[in-house]
């Protein structure tokens, strides 16, 4: 059965990043599925509905693009996974990508490859 995945990006920099995962998931061999509830506009609980969609999915995917010190909401979503315990990995859209400012010391970024993609939602990390 396919893992349950929540995406977090920078919805104004980096949502083409996010539709090139989503066709990736659709993939017949792929190992995980993703609910985009991507949200342009947060609403007053955002963050309450990210906890609870953060914890239903099990895993997080961190697509990190060149404009991460000014992702604040990916910042929040990646610092919800570590309070909650939910596994996550960086993942690099670009060559130039940086890291969100809630990272943790250790926290690689890994390059995106399909065959990489699969091996990290395996547990290779």
């Amino acid at each position: 059965m396919a893992q349950r995945a929540f995406i977090s990006f920078d919805y104004d920099n980096d949502a083409r990043l996010k539709d090139l995962l989503i066709g990736q998931s659709k993939h017949s061999d792929s190992p995980f599925v993703i609910h985009d509830w991507s949200l342009k506009e947060p609403s007053s609980d955002w963050k309450a509905r990210a906890r609870r969609q953060i914890r239903a999915s099990g895993l997080v995917i961190v697509l990190c693009g060149r404009h991460m010190a000014s992702a604040t909401g990916v910042a929040v979503e990646l610092s919800i996974a570590q309070e909650e315990g939910v596994s996550y990995f960086l993942l690099a859209g670009y060559d130039d990508s940086t890291k969100p400012t809630t990272v943790k010391p250790g926290d690689k970024l890994y390059k995106w490859t399909w065959d990489n993609l699969k091996s990290l939602v395996g547990g290779a990390r």
